[in-house]
């Protein structure tokens, strides 16, 4: 276990995974070259799973290929890069890694928010695989639990209510937001992680929110980095 992940799993508290599903071996090899090596190399140690009891699930990017699909539909993305989801949290929030941008997206599928990046330059550089133990340490579990209209978070009392997820599986407010849905325990259900995103990203339109990043070099702030 390196330094990132071991931070990660047992520092930030992400650990032990559960409900691990072994990578195969032509999985591995049919990504190699579109992900960062470091990335199939935890696929091939620690296998897809989840972990912090199911708030963040490693995944397998194939099965979400349609999800990606369409949330990047009829926006600026669709086509602009060959996008692959890596990570999915316990309230649909997804995390793709773009071949030529890196950690280029993030999507909030609750609130129907796309979050653009663009890290061309360290993927040009070959950083992809210091990108990806970034993003390990990076997760933060307050940042991935989501808070009902009182600002209370919501994860722990829906794994209490609820019990923990299974591998494909998402805890969905039914009603959705877009249908007037309130963000609410009462409204938490398991649901299919991947029919429900894709249910999602048909409901309304799609913000695009501002790249920070993008516009702190554009204003001198990063000096090009």
């Amino acid at each position: 276990m390196d330094q990132e992940f071991n931070y990660f799993y047992n520092d930030e508290g992400f650990g032990p995974a559960f409900k691990k599903q072994d990578v195969p071996k032509s999985s591995i090899e049919k990504n190699r070259g579109k992900l960062p090596d470091q990335l199939l190399q935890y696929w091939n140690e620690y296998g897809w799973c989840g972990y912090g009891n199911g708030l963040i699930w490693i995944v397998d990017p194939e099965e979400y290929a349609p999800v990606v699909d369409a949330w990047l539909e009829g926006t600026p993305f669709e086509g602009r890069d060959n996008y692959h989801t890596i990570a999915v949290s316990a309230f649909g929030e997804l995390f793709l890694w773009g071949e030529t941008t890196g950690l280029a997206i993030s999507i909030s599928s609750l609130w129907g928010m796309i979050f653009p990046g663009d890290e061309s330059a360290g993927v040009a550089e070959g950083k992809g695989d210091l990108m990806i133990r970034g993003f390990f340490v990076g997760l933060d579990k307050d940042m991935l639990d989501e808070s009902d209209d009182a600002e209370r978070p919501l994860f722990d009392r829906a794994v209490k209510k609820l019990g923990v997820l299974n591998a494909g599986q998402m805890y969905g407010l039914v009603p959705a937001l877009a249908l007037g849905g309130s963000c609410d325990l009462k409204h938490l259900e398991k649901v299919d992680a991947v029919t429900h995103l894709i249910m999602l990203a048909q409901l309304g339109e799609r913000q695009i929110m501002q790249d920070v990043v993008a516009d702190a070099k554009a204003a001198g702030l990063l000096d090009g980095r």
